[in-house]
């Protein structure tokens, strides 16, 4: 079940015990039960993994998953406000940060995809020829090219920025770049609308395709590697959380049956998957950002 708006705490339930997640996984049928608070990213959302997944789950539990699909930067800021049971989301670095902050733990990697930079079929920057993700991103800000930004502290709003540091450019307030302040889909229309460029996941950009003239101009710079986790707000800060069912619902993300399930999204629409399973292996496998 989905709702997009914040629930309130009579929605929760007690936190349960403590066990592996191997473990609680195979007996969440015994008991507990309740809802779990999901908060993540809009690319696991709009893209319609969580359509495939959440019922999986729900299927195979006692939890109803409530999800709540924002940016990464407001996912994160949920789980420090306890608000959220468990997150999905995309930032590496600031979900360590969330972590090293005691407000995250058992932090696990579930897939990867990447960014792709998008642009009008005109290509009026000439990013099609760009050798990497800094020359593309180079060449927009040569021939101010209008650019839209999430400009939301998501994800991919984070992973832009550091891009553009990494340039040495910085081009808020630049007559060229504009902030959408909303979600990859609604960014990719906008952009789509004002023939512009942006950056944007594979798999939201892959399921609105159909819907857009803007494409993808340039792809494959390990800068744009995109890597997700999921993480369990921290039990020890909140007596409110779900922590059983958030336990279970991540061990369901890394379990066969949900890699699987990740593995073969999109095949059947796209002929290739919107995301890559990787439980069980190291970032250092994935070659990190």
């Amino acid at each position: 079940m989905f709702v997009a708006d914040m629930l309130a705490p009579a929605f929760r339930k007690a936190a349960a015990g403590a066990a592996a997640l191997s473990v609680l996984f195979l007996a969440v049928a015994c008991g507990g039960g309740g809802d779990v608070i999901l908060a993540t990213t809009t690319s696991t959302f709009d893209s319609g993994l969580l359509d495939v997944l959440v019922p999986a789950f729900e299927e195979e539990s006692e939890f109803n998953v409530k999800v709540i699909p924002v940016g990464t930067g407001q996912a994160l800021e949920m789980g420090r406000r306890g608000d959220a049971d468990v997150l999905l989301v995309h930032a590496p670095s600031a979900e360590l940060e969330f972590i090293a902050n005691g407000y995250g733990r058992e932090r696990t990697l579930v897939m990867h995809n990447d960014f792709v930079i998008v642009g009008p079929a005109g290509d009026p920057a000439g990013v099609r020829g760009a050798t990497d993700a800094l020359n593309a991103l180079g060449r927009i800000a040569a021939a101010e090219g209008a650019f839209i930004s999430r400009g939301d502290d998501s994800g991919t709003h984070k992973r832009e920025l550091a891009l553009w540091q990494e340039l040495g450019i910085d081009p808020v307030g630049m007559s060229w770049y504009r902030e959408a302040g909303q979600g990859m889909a609604a960014t990719l229309q906008v952009t789509n609308q004002r023939d512009s460029y942006t950056i944007s996941d594979r798999a939201t950009f892959l399921a609105l395709r159909d819907n857009l003239d803007v494409e993808v101009l340039h792809e494959g710079d390990p800068r744009l590697l995109n890597i997700y986790h999921v993480m369990l707000v921290e039990p020890g800060r909140y007596d409110n959380l779900n922590v059983e069912g958030a336990r279970a619902f991540a061990a369901f993300l890394v379990s066969d049956e949900g890699q699987a399930l990740i593995e073969e999204f999109g095949i059947d629409r796209f002929g290739q998957p919107l995301f890559i399973p990787d439980a069980g292996k190291s970032e250092d496998e994935l070659g990190k950002p």
